[in-house]
């Protein structure tokens, strides 16, 4: 009982302390405000106290392009000899599905070979839905590329499918190679580490701009930079699985005598299988959400159709294009999940013949040969009619018109309305905030959630943006994501409740939020565009469509995963149904909860670099002038400001939710 008491008393002791710290960084703020004209450095960091590393940056890469010399070859001859090497497979892949083999270039080339018929791509495609899935994946991505076809659609989405049939590949062998060797070193992994979560948390286009100018203007640049924003979830995923192979089969491998790289290939790795195809899966994703940005530096595709369609405010066209990325989205990671989930191949007798050995790839080559006979007899076969294609794009117009005559009066109150009283008075809240202030707060919340290293990060980090001369845009960036969060969590947490309680709700919100999960980026910037022009608000209600989906996910996840004898002895006590929501699920869901938001405020953060497109002052539109400016430097340090924040969040979040779970013995 005493010892329960001392606890007790020394819990409370520590957090009337950490109240007391929390009180003097209030009145140091309020001092700061009392004193502005005497140290106003303490609102606007000093011009002269700015570190130069955006021209640093830029001069090295000037210095890397057209001074460094090997010898033998140049910096820049390397890097166009390896953008040629990507560039081979790329133009088989283009060849067969997109442009067919030409000789020539321009308007002068002739075709030698055509391209595989649209017949004979849906038929492979569902031949490979009915090898990995059955009937009902086959008819799935039958019925997703027959779109693509029916609609128009068909010429830019082979040419974004030949990129992806070569970036996904490469990216994933890449990051199964790295994640070995991560695995393999515990210091190649500790490494790795802050080189990964930079990947994931720098803006896309902050790198558009060093890989253009590395390897030009065209696909492979985009390839490149697809694998880039790609590869890190393999890396990761590959680690995990294979410190998950149980060390009883490792064990086993040894005694058997299995060399190192026996081990690896005979054992861990097609023990490892089904988590690392996980890792393939999401690089399938994530590289379709980059046909858009990687459109900008010449990938081409649907990705352009969407990015020309914003542009000319071309609704029902971005609508269409933005569909057929999410179908072709649909198809592949369906595919890949089924591939995922196939059993080990059993042994082949080699008394089968070739078609016994190879039915699916023969059948492929079948379909293959017989539509291109045939198209050379029916040229409905090999391109689909013009006639015959449909489209909806005047209806989305239609809408959008009407909604535009008959409701202005209405969006333009609740725009103006959250405007003037909550947008426009938390920016400049935030843009008053003495800097040193907010440094000062940050590492005093790493400090108390996750210890000092917590703190130095958090606090080193926010000093960087000052020195780096991007604190206001930064606080324009948190402005919008913290908004946009909120509000987002706001509409997320109320439907992840209410679909974790009924069943027919949660099937419903699944097929909704998956949706929502595949519809590239760009997608959500027409209709707010049409609706409320440019501006803050458009950006706003863009972010909290985009980034909606986690706080939903997570929050129906963490309630469904509550353990059942809590809740059974909750029932046992006598509580209604509200009671065991508030006072059991909700509480040992928060930690679960806190995730989901903490994965909104990352989505939120890299959709605010393509918000920059209609009209944001935050990071993201500094991120974007960089782009359309080719200055490296300049994209780099925005991107890294971003990365920065979204790290500090991730790590205080994290810290917490561990906490709180540790708290709860459910850690």
């Amino acid at each position: 009982m005493s010892a329960t008491r001392h606890s007790t008393a020394s819990s409370s002791l520590t957090a009337q302390r950490w109240w007391a710290i929390w009180a003097g960084l209030l009145a140091f703020t309020l001092l700061c405000y009392l004193l502005k004209d005497s140290f106003p450095w303490m609102f606007k960091y000093p011009r002269a106290w700015i570190w130069p590393l955006r021209f640093w940056i830029s001069d090295l890469m000037k210095w890397l392009m057209n001074s460094l010399d090997f010898g033998l070859f140049t910096f820049r001859e390397a890097t166009r000899f390896f953008s040629w090497i990507i560039e081979q497979p790329y133009w088989v892949a283009k060849s067969l599905l997109s442009s067919g083999f030409l000789k020539g270039q321009g308007s002068g080339a002739i075709e030698i070979f055509p391209r595989l018929p649209w017949v004979g791509v849906i038929g492979i495609v569902m031949l490979m839905g009915w090898k990995v899935g059955g009937r009902n994946l086959s008819l799935l991505v039958g019925a997703c590329f027959l779109y693509l076809a029916i609609f128009g659609q068909w010429d830019s989405a082979m040419i974004t499918l030949s990129s992806i049939v070569i970036s996904v590949p490469l990216g994933v062998f890449v990051g199964l190679l790295l994640g070995i060797q991560a695995h393999r070193s515990a210091r190649f992994n500790q490494a790795l580490s802050p080189i990964l979560d930079l990947m994931q948390t720098v803006p896309v286009f902050a790198y558009l701009v060093p890989v253009l100018i590395l390897f030009g203007f065209g696909p492979v640049s985009a390839m490149i930079a697809t694998i880039i924003y790609a590869m890190p979830p393999m890396v990761r995923i590959t680690i995990l699985a294979l410190q998950k192979v149980p060390d009883e089969i490792v064990e086993f491998g040894k005694m058997a005598g299995c060399s190192s790289r026996q081990l690896l290939m005979k054992v861990q790795l097609p023990t490892a299988k089904p988590a690392i195809m996980v890792g393939v899966n999401q690089v399938v994703m994530l590289s379709l959400n980059m046909v858009i940005i990687a459109s900008m530096i010449g990938a081409g595709g649907l990705g352009f159709d969407v990015l020309n369609a914003l542009r000319r405010l071309k609704i029902g066209e971005g609508i269409e294009a933005g569909v057929a990325i999410t179908l072709l989205a649909i198809a592949l990671d369906r595919l890949s999940q089924a591939l995922a989930n196939q059993p080990q191949p059993a042994q082949i007798p080699a008394s089968q013949n070739l078609l016994q050995k190879h039915p699916y790839l023969l059948a492929a080559a079948g379909i293959a040969i017989a539509s291109w006979l045939l198209g050379l007899v029916v040229p409905a076969v090999h391109i689909f009619p013009e006639e015959w294609q449909i489209s909806t794009g005047s209806f989305w117009g239609d809408v959008v018109k009407y909604i535009n005559i008959n409701f202005f009066d209405e969006l333009d109150a609740v725009k103006n309305f959250l405007l003037l009283n909550i947008m426009i008075p938390t920016k400049r809240f935030l843009l008053s905030l003495p800097w040193v202030a907010v440094v000062i707060g940050v590492s005093i919340a790493g400090a108390r959630l996750g210890g000092w290293r917590l703190a130095l990060l958090a606090g080193l980090s926010a000093i960087f943006i000052a020195t780096v001369g991007l604190w206001p845009k930064a606080m324009i960036t948190i402005y919008l994501c913290g908004l946009s969060v909120i509000i987002a969590c706001m509409i997320g947490i109320p439907i992840g409740v209410a679909a974790s309680r009924n069943e027919n709700l949660h099937r419903i919100v699944q097929v909704v939020i998956d949706t929502l999960q595949t519809l590239p980026s760009f997608v959500y910037l027409m209709p707010v565009v049409m609706l409320f022009r440019v501006g803050d608000f458009a950006a706003m209600l863009a972010v909290i469509a985009y980034a909606v989906v986690p706080a939903i996910r997570y929050t129906d996840h963490g309630i469904r995963n509550v353990p059942p004898h809590l809740i059974e002895a909750a029932i046992a006590t006598g509580c209604t149904k509200r009671q065991i929501l508030w006072k059991v699920q909700m509480p040992l869901a928060l930690p679960e909860i806190m995730l989901g938001i903490n994965q909104t405020i990352m989505m939120a953060l890299s959709m605010l670099v393509i918000t920059a497109l209609v009209g944001t002052r935050d990071l993201g539109q500094e991120v974007y002038i960089a782009l359309t400016k080719a200055d490296i430097g300049r994209g780099i340090v925005a991107g890294l400001a971003i990365s920065l924040i979204a790290i500090i969040v991730d790590r205080l979040i994290g810290a917490w939710s561990n906490k709180r779970k540790r708290e709860l013995g459910i850690g």
